[in-house]
């Protein structure tokens, strides 16, 4: 580091982060608010750990998700912070939610293998809208007659859900593990 302290350095990547709306990995923040610094990953992982031992007990945490870290309220304030949001979260059909917790779980799946397993058709207008929101993308196409689209969940999928890999999610083996995976979505009882 050139002429930089480690305190300096904890700074600059903890106002980074507050600025920044999305997870930053080391090497975002080598490549952004660190560009003009000869900051090894060693020093710039040794800042983010001291960030979130800082951290750790007060009402804001920095986390690791989606690959990178995001400073985040802690979930048990949620109740008392949900006020503070003009926009209402958007409601999700349960078919919306299948749809979703079927890719995240068998990624990458095509719309026939999502219909499969649903046991009715998928809508386009569930696909379209996964899409919009940035949960699910075309990761490439089965090579097969017709050569249907392969979809797979996006860093602002685990972003959203708080994870750091898809292998976060929990295991199927209880019943309630998609509704707590999808905890803070909620459902409408349409389509």
């Amino acid at each position: 580091m050139t002429d930089f302290s480690q305190k300096q350095l904890e700074q600059l990547i903890e106002a980074c982060l507050f600025v920044v709306a999305k997870p930053m990995t080391i090497k975002a923040l080598q490549e952004t608010a660190l560009v003009n610094l000869n900051v090894s990953n060693a020093a710039v992982k040794a800042a983010l750990e001291s960030l979130q031992l800082h951290y750790h007990e007060r009402g804001v945490q920095l986390v690791k998700v989606a690959g990178g870290y995001r400073f985040q309220s802690l979930t048990s304030l949620s109740p008392y912070l949900q006020f503070l949001w003009q926009e209402k979260a958007p409601k999700y059909s349960r078919a919306t939610l299948e749809t979703l917790a079927v890719i995240a779980y068998q990624q990458p799946v095509s719309r026939g293998d999502i219909e499969q397993v649903r046991g009715v058709a998928v809508s386009s207008q569930i696909i379209k809208s996964l899409q919009d929101r940035g949960w699910i993308k075309v990761v490439g196409h089965r090579e097969v007659p017709g050569r249907p689209a392969l979809y797979a969940t996006t860093a602002d999928f685990l972003a959203y859900f708080g994870l750091e890999s898809i292998t976060q999610l929990p295991p199927l083996s209880d019943p309630k593990s998609v509704e707590v995976l999808l905890g803070g979505i909620q459902s409408s009882n349409d389509e």
